[in-house]
């Protein structure tokens, strides 16, 4: 185990850039009921220096998501009966891939065999950089086998409930009560890099280890975890490694939510504060 703490950078931006230059990234997520996760997920990415952001969502929760943002485009997938991404879906989402550089897949998307039919295909995709959070999550644990079908390059971001889930269902042994070791072989069993959220997030590739010391108890909150998935996948899309992006994004996070802290106190925190404290982070580093 290799234990980090330098903080990654962002390489300065040139004169001369356009939005080419800076990520066209891919947010599948949201439906009806959850169209704020998307929205969420979508100006997190903006903020965190994304140059082009997509939010594809179903498409009766289209219009709700497209008008709490303006700056972020809209693709509208088909959906089921209940307004979750269907599986007929799967060909509009793989034909996003040549068109950006990075997706993000899950918040708000709910339990459904549709979607578990889409993350499948994603997960198979050659070449393809996939962060997978969220509801993202619970429909993978819930696929039998699924490590051995990545050919994705792929970032898992789990709070502590959606661990336990993914753990039981690959192990069949308690899994480990330091959060450390619990990360580090997750990653080992799925060859991705996990982000094990909460108190002193942990990230690692299985090999590297980084420890956040940023953030506080007022973060604790709805769509908190949906802005940094939008960071991280914005920084994938800059050009940083998976493992880069996840630490340099639960960094700024982190920082972002003390930031919001001071002004709101942690009590009266919510998602919004911290992608609104974004700008300072990022300046202070």
């Amino acid at each position: 185990m290799k234990l980090i703490e330098t903080i990654p950078e962002l390489k300065p931006r040139a004169a001369n850039a356009y939005k080419g230059d800076f990520g066209k990234v891919c947010i599948i997520a949201g439906s009806i009921g959850m169209s704020g996760a998307a929205a969420l997920t979508g100006r997190a990415a903006l903020r965190a220096g994304a140059g082009l952001v997509r939010v594809a969502t179903p498409k009766s929760a289209l219009p709700i998501v497209a008008s709490i943002e303006p700056s972020f485009t809209t693709v509208a997938l088909p959906e089921d009966k209940e307004g979750r991404i269907a599986a007929n879906a799967v060909n509009t989402i793989l034909n996003l891939i040549p068109e950006n550089d990075c997706l993000a897949f899950g918040p708000g998307v709910g339990i459904a065999q549709g979607v578990r039919l889409v993350l499948q295909r994603l997960l198979a995709q050659e070449e393809l950089r996939l962060l997978i959070d969220a509801d993202g999550l619970n429909n993978l644990s819930m696929i039998t086998d699924w490590p051995d079908h990545i050919k994705a390059g792929v970032i898992l971001t789990p709070h502590p409930g959606e661990m336990k889930r993914l753990w039981a269902g690959l192990f069949r042994t308690p899994p480990p009560t330091d959060r450390h070791k619990l990360a580090m072989e997750l990653a080992n069993k799925t060859k991705t890099t996990v982000v094990l959220k909460g108190a002193g997030t942990v990230v690692t590739d299985g090999q590297k280890v980084y420890v956040n010391k940023t953030g506080n108890p007022g973060m604790a909150t709805a769509g908190a975890g949906d802005v940094l998935t939008g960071m991280i996948t914005a920084l994938m899309g800059q050009g940083l490694s998976n493992f880069d992006a996840a630490v340099l994004g639960v960094y700024v996070h982190g920082l972002a939510g003390d930031i919001a802290a001071k002004k709101t106190g942690q009590i009266s925190l919510i998602a919004t504060d911290i992608i609104e404290a974004l700008p300072e982070a990022f300046k202070k580093i």
